[in-house]
């Protein structure tokens, strides 16, 4: 059996991501765990099953939004809270328990109780429409805050006093308390008149005693409750960690003498400045990186890594014909994350040079920060590079509509912008936008591995100024010494169809090594490597 111990939760604490329907997602949920669990999970590599740590009351409405909703799991606050159900059930607010009078006010956004005209409690629903929070008020204050599992229960309530909140209870399926953490300090009490927890492996199932009544903190409870879970296991059982930070402290004592496989994924973790990651890497089987990049980091930093390092994209690649050649226009994106804004503007100036001579070319500056002005921001950075270097600076306008209504009420004008903002959060919204651009202009010191990816699957030919295993010069892309031949390498793929079409059959040729039948074969490796 393979165990995968995601990093699925937020960065401060052990809870999940979940959240309000209407906020705007200010993360992707996309990481390597979720790839490596659909890898599995949909070719039957090898048995497998999440071994969740973090409270995650919505479990299986993640699962569904990644398609792997039957994936096997055991989750530590499960365990912990002796919550047996498996399977989501439809919660209505109706069936909860209220006050008499209540009234039920419908706004845009939440559902509003009022109580003798008194707002009483605010309804929260999550993305798929089910009650996820529900606040509950005492003269104008928060008095209470009930998360609801997906499974049809109350999982945790915070109580409040003055507006602030207190402690946080994690309740049993019938309502009782087992766990109550203090907001001052952390600490943790265990309900002295409920002190075990579940633990079921296979056909093995137990109830065991918290050895303590009162925590330093809940990675202490979960570290207890994991150890004692581990014991059931299979002394052959592999265990896939996620690098994380709040890993490093849990799992460096409970992950002791067994076979185990460090991930690292992207910037998630600063293992650079945590002697616990050299801990962990001396003690691992095998350590697998996202990107040769990230492999070189590891090498140079992180003490007992050398040897076990395999790169395995968290990313695989598909055949996807791209529809730039649709188009009227050919549209150049250019990743701006992480830019310097002396690096910005030079590459604004050479592109806004370069539209001079392309009437057809439009720049699509691409982003996934998902802050609500962050459009704004770039172009309004675009018009002040493209106004210093005597650019026609409405180029950089935001795009909009003004109507004539005099004598020709149906004549509209457009203003001509010729720089956009792609702002794509999610990889769904990455991979629609990727399909229509002509090619990739990506001129940062690091480029992103999704991005990459994406391009080699829509064969869309990428000009880097950095290499990587995802750019090869020459054939499906150009690395450029220095960012002044940019023009020339944008002429090269943009005047003709000839090159074009040459980078996108080596790009093809490129996913090859990186389909989802190459990165199963080197996780085959990688297992087989640990006996």
């Amino acid at each position: 059996m393979l165990h995968f111990i995601p990093a699925w939760h937020q960065e401060n604490t052990w809870h999940e991501n979940e959240q309000k329907w209407y906020v705007r997602r200010m993360h992707t949920e996309f990481d390597d765990t979720v790839k490596q669990v659909q890898l599995f999970h949909r070719n039957g590599v090898y048995p497998y099953q999440i071994l969740l740590l973090s409270f995650s009351p919505n479990l299986r409405h993640f699962l569904h939004r990644q398609g792997v909703y039957h994936a096997p799991y055991w989750s530590c606050f499960d365990a912990i809270q002796e919550v047996k159900r498996k399977k989501a059930v439809l919660l209505s607010y109706h069936n909860m328990k209220w006050p008499d009078h209540v009234e039920f006010v419908y706004t845009p956004f939440v559902m509003t109780a009022l109580l003798r005209g008194e707002k009483y409690a605010q309804i929260e629903f999550g993305e798929d429409g089910n009650p996820i929070e529900i606040d509950i008020y005492r003269k104008g204050l928060l008095y209470r805050r009930n998360i609801y599992d997906d499974r049809g229960f109350v999982s945790c309530t915070t109580v409040y006093r003055d507006g602030q909140p207190y402690y946080q209870d994690y309740l049993m399926e019938n309502g009782r308390w087992k766990l109550r953490c203090f907001q001052n300090d952390g600490h943790v009490e265990v309900n002295p008149d409920a002190p075990g927890y579940y633990l079921s492996y296979g056909e093995r199932e137990e109830t065991r005693t918290f050895s303590r009544i009162r925590y330093d903190n809940m990675g202490q409870v979960i570290q207890e409750a994991l150890s004692s879970y581990l014991e059931l296991t299979d002394e052959k059982d592999l265990f896939c960690a996620a690098m994380d930070r709040r890993h490093v402290d849990v799992l460096k004592e409970a992950l002791k003498g067994k076979r185990t496989i460090l991930s690292f994924f992207g910037d998630r973790y600063d293992y650079e400045k945590d002697p616990g990651a050299g801990e962990m890497a001396a003690a691992a089987g095998r350590i697998v990186a996202d990107s040769r990049e990230q492999s070189r980091r590891i090498r140079e930093t992180v003490g007992g890594a050398e040897g076990k390092i395999t790169e395995i994209s968290p990313y695989d690649t598909r055949v996807d014909f791209g529809v730039s050649q649709q188009l009227k226009v050919q549209k150049i994106l250019v990743p701006v994350d992480g830019m310097e804004s002396g690096e910005l503007e030079k590459l604004i100036k050479i592109l806004g040079t370069y539209l001079m001579n392309n009437d057809s070319a439009r720049v699509h500056l691409f982003t996934r920060r998902a802050e609500y002005d962050r459009k704004d921001r770039i172009l309004e950075q675009v018009r002040e590079y493209l106004k210093s270097a005597g650019l026609t600076e409405e180029w950089g306008r935001k795009e909009q509509r003004e109507t004539v209504a005099e004598n020709d009420v149906d004549r509209q004008e457009t203003i001509d912008a010729r720089f956009f903002v792609e702002q794509c959060v999610d990889e769904l919204s990455v991979s629609k936008c990727v399909r229509e651009q002509r090619v990739v202009v990506d001129m940062r010191k690091s480029p992103r591995l999704y991005l990459q990816i994406m391009a080699v699957s829509a064969g869309i030919p990428q000009i880097t100024i950095r290499e990587t295993q995802f750019v090869e010069h020459g054939k499906n892309g150009q690395i450029l010494q220095d960012m002044d031949q940019l023009a020339d390498a944008l002429g090269f793929y943009l005047d003709g169809l000839s090159n074009w079409n040459d980078a996108m059959v080596h790009s093809y040729e490129l996913g090859r090594r990186y389909s989802s039948e190459a990165l199963i074969n080197q996780w085959k490796e990688v297992i087989g490597s640990l006996g």
